[in-house]
């Protein structure tokens, strides 16, 4: 029996027309849409569907409509997989990982998600922040660049360790700035601003993390069936008060994707299948990156749902 190890997606997989065809072709993914949209009390969906991109990609909105995507493609799939062993998301797709758990219920996790969107966007409004991605250096030289560039009562922190090559920066944009022309100066390929409305995963969200923990406080989490990787620190996590300490902590931590996916590919064993669920295939070009080899199946689309459940 294969082990089965679910992934799910974080902000910036959203494109509009998103999980459409898939509340066409299964009630299932429709109902779990419609109640997600009642407990927002919006038309989510309608946005996700139709547009317009800009209200989409607002952070707001953003990572309640992923979080509604992978939930969706999860009530499918999820139910026909005997043996799963453990789940794990890229900063908002931790929430969605715990949902993939039971750990959340996908209408409540909707809710507190999109309390993270609005925390953050005001984190960034009261202090502007900027993220940058840093191509070709890997992740102990962009950390150094960035501790060299945090002068003056600025900062700029290595944010997301996506890949051994592939680190982003984030902090106050003057900082970032600098991080990042050290970043070329040693080496780097390219730094690539990101279009993003705040300084995420660093000590600039704390605002938002000390509000976060207090919704986390009355959310209705509960121990996950099996362990999800936490971002803060690369280790399983098997109980709720844990996964409320480290959610929060999450806002102002370096999101450890390399170290999540190793620690990962060793919790679920050798011949493992690791199944990223929700919009893109962005977790899986990276998981073949990090652990080569790996057998991993992007489900986001109707068709590659039913070819899924075909094949089980």
């Amino acid at each position: 029996m294969v082990a089965t190890f679910w992934l799910c997606p974080g902000q910036g997989a959203q494109k509009v027309g998103m999980a459409r065809d898939l509340a066409e072709r299964f009630p299932d993914a429709r109902r779990v849409l419609e109640a997600i949209d009642e407990a927002l009390g919006m038309a989510l969906t309608r946005l996700m569907f139709e547009g317009p991109e800009d209200d989409l990609t607002a952070t707001h909105n953003a990572q309640p409509a992923i979080l509604a995507h992978s939930a969706a493609v999860h009530a499918l799939v999820g139910p026909g997989v005997a043996r799963p062993v453990g789940a794990a998301g890229h900063s908002l797709g931790e929430y969605s990982a715990y949902v993939a758990a039971g750990a959340l219920p996908a209408a409540a996790a909707a809710r507190l998600v999109r309390r993270r969107g609005e925390l953050m966007h005001r984190a960034g409004s009261e202090r502007p922040g900027t993220m940058a991605a840093v191509l070709g250096l890997d992740a102990p030289q962009v950390a150094a660049a960035c501790a060299a560039a945090s002068t003056d009562g600025t900062v700029a922190v290595a944010a997301n360790v996506n890949a051994p090559d592939q680190v982003v920066i984030s902090g106050d944009p003057v900082a970032v700035e600098r991080a990042g022309a050290t970043c070329k100066a040693r080496g780097a390929k390219r730094v690539v601003p990101l279009k993003v409305s705040g300084a995420f995963h660093s000590p600039l969200m704390g605002p938002a993390a000390a509000a976060l923990a207090h919704a986390l406080e009355t959310a209705p989490l509960a121990d996950p069936a099996f362990p999800v990787i936490a971002n803060a620190t690369a280790e399983p996590v098997r109980d709720a008060p844990t996964a409320r300490r480290l959610l929060a902590q999450q806002l102002t931590a370096p999101v450890q994707w390399v170290a999540s996916m190793e620690r990962a590919a060793r919790l679920a064993g050798a011949g493992a299948r690791f199944v990223e669920i929700g919009p893109g295939t962005v977790l899986a070009g990276l998981l073949k990156r990090i652990v080569p080899g790996t057998t991993v199946v992007s489900l986001g689309t109707a068709d590659e749902v039913t070819r899924f459940l075909e094949a089980a």
